[in-house]
C-alpha cells in the first residue's frame, strides 16, 4: 500500500529530485510551457502551484527559499497578479505520444491562460 507516500521519488536520488524540479518549475515559468515525462509533470506541477499560490499571497520570501532564484522572481510575481482571481488550477498537463527510445509517456506542462 502507498499510504503516507506524499510523493514521486522518480528513481533520482533526494538532492537531486528537488534541484531538478525546481530547475523545471523556473522553465516553466519563464517559457510558459514545458515537455517532460508524465511522471516528472505531475511532481512539477505540484510545487509550481505552490508556488503561484505564495506569489497571490505576496510571501516573496518562500518564494525565493524555494525557487533559489533571483531572475525569476518579478515573473512569478506577475503570475501571482495574474491568477489572483483564480482558486488553483494554474497548470495543464497534455499527453503527448510516447518517446522514442524508451516508450516513456510524454506530456506537456503548461500555465492556464
Amino acid at each position: 500500500m502507498r499510504h503516507g507516500a506524499g510523493y514521486r521519488k522518480i528513481g533520482r536520488v533526494s538532492a537531486h529530485r528537488k534541484a531538478m524540479l525546481r530547475n523545471m518549475v523556473i522553465s516553466l515559468f519563464f517559457y510558459g510551457k514545458i515537455q517532460t515525462t508524465l511522471c516528472v509533470a505531475k511532481e512539477a506541477r505540484r510545487l509550481a502551484e505552490k508556488i503561484i499560490t505564495f506569489a497571490k499571497k505576496k510571501n516573496e520570501f518562500m518564494i525565493i527559499k524555494t525557487l533559489n532564484d533571483k531572475k525569476i522572481f518579478k515573473k512569478v510575481l506577475e503570475y501571482g497578479v495574474r491568477y489572483q482571481n483564480r482558486n488553483g488550477g494554474y497548470t495543464r498537463i497534455i499527453r503527448l505520444e510516447p518517446r522514442k527510445g524508451d516508450q516513456a509517456s510524454m506530456s506537456l506542462l503548461e500555465l492556464v491562460e
